[in-house]
């Protein structure tokens, strides 16, 4: 039976087209945020999935579960549109693009859609991202037009994050910061040399880095209000960038510009764009990535702690921290009672909870053996061993008989 909501009408002389309702457009988009992260465990929160898959006509693509601020929810992820007056190199929606199903929803339309997905308890936030058409301003205001009707109509009260246009007004910015818990201003790349080669219609310093400047001065404009956290994004390894500029541009971004975190994506070639005969990036540097990110913003390291490669990559066959370990501290060990916090959260799997543990506990007692650091909550204290002293002896660790 075809469903009257999609059914093509023909009735004497004239076509009547009934078209598809809010949900079945949403569902007809499929997966268009495949690589677009929006969750704070982007690995865990990842869809295993075919590489350059597009649109899969499945609403279950549309909807993902991921942690936000707030706990873990089903965050409908999904564009108001995936047509793109933009040429990005590596989009599956850039312009002149034959390979993808253009489709358009309007604000209405997709508002209405989330309120009957969220009353029904299938989804309890929203993540909206656009291709962009008839310019930037444009259709940031479609993406805010959106969240209005969403906040007000439907009175939605939970988690929203909202891409920002590259280009966007300072108004716009600040009405998005407003009413939505998380925006993302995507730099896609580290500087305009490599924006060039990934994006070659975008601005890297008017249009984008801009963009996280006019939001750390929107906060400081407007101290007494609720605003959303700035996140971005960066797609990584398709035109020669390095783990040290990815990096450096973060921890100034974190210090500077009080961003959230960054997000990084690996590069996956999709047809019919001009990178299509790039390799993909090994999946391993986007988590080493992402760990070395973690140790800039919440380990007070500085980038040159970072244990870069010749090549200004990290290695992707051993853990950042521990790498740094092997290199300063099996020499020069941590001694667990005297160190202050961030020489304690340079030893492996010691992060900013544990080492406040140990803190406390050093008021009270000397710590003298692992058994102490595992009740602590230090998760296998053995690891860290070689790296330690406590109360002036290394100490000892039962040999693997494998």
């Amino acid at each position: 039976m075809i469903d009257a909501r999609t059914f093509v009408r023909y009735n004497n002389h004239m076509n009547f087209r009934i078209d598809p309702d809010p949900i079945t457009k949403i569902t007809q988009m499929g997966d268009v945020t495949l690589y677009e992260p929006a969750g704070d465990q982007p690995h865990s929160e990842k869809a295993s999935v075919a590489a350059g898959r597009f649109q899969s006509r499945s609403l279950a693509d549309c909807i993902s579960h991921v942690s936000t601020p707030t706990g873990k929810k089903p965050i409908l992820k999904t564009m108001l549109t995936t047509a793109c007056e933009r040429n990005c190199f590596y989009c599956p929606f850039r312009a002149g693009r034959a390979k993808i199903k253009r489709s358009t929803i309007s604000p209405d339309d997709l508002a209405r859609a989330f309120d009957t997905l969220a009353r029904s308890g299938q989804v309890d936030g929203l993540f909206l991202s656009s291709g962009i058409i008839k310019g930037s301003v444009t259709t940031q205001d479609k993406i805010i037009d959106t969240i209005e009707i969403v906040r007000k109509t439907y009175h939605y009260k939970g988690y929203i994050h909202l891409k920002i246009m590259p280009g966007a007004e300072y108004d716009q910015l600040f009405r998005a910061m407003q009413i939505a818990d998380r925006v993302s201003v995507n730099l896609e790349a580290p500087n305009q040399m490599r924006l060039d080669a990934l994006a070659p219609k975008k601005d890297f310093d008017a249009e984008l880095l801009r963009m996280l400047h006019m939001a750390e001065q929107i906060r400081r404009d407007h101290p007494g209000q609720k605003l959303a956290s700035t996140v971005t994004q960066f797609v990584v390894g398709a035109v020669g960038d390095t783990d040290v500029e990815l990096l450096s541009l973060t921890s100034g971004l974190y210090r500077q510009l009080k961003l959230a975190r960054a997000y990084y994506s690996s590069f996956n070639p999709v047809t019919e764009t001009p990178l299509e005969g790039v390799a993909p990036t090994d999946p391993r540097r986007e988590f080493r990535l992402y760990q070395s990110s973690f140790l800039l913003r919440d380990y007070n390291w500085e980038v040159e702690d970072l244990p870069f490669q010749p090549d200004s990559n990290l290695p992707l066959d051993v853990d950042p921290k521990r790498a740094y370990a092997d290199a300063h501290l099996r020499h020069n060990p941590v001694e667990v009672n005297t160190a202050d916090r961030d020489q304690l959260m340079r030893l492996p799997n010691v992060g900013p909870k544990s080492a406040e543990a140990l803190l406390r506990a050093r008021r009270h007692s000397r710590i003298t053996d692992l058994a102490q650091l595992r009740k602590l909550g230090i998760r296998a204290p053995e690891a860290a061993a070689p790296y330690l002293l406590l109360d002036g002896k290394q100490p000892p660790v039962q040999m693997s008989l494998l």
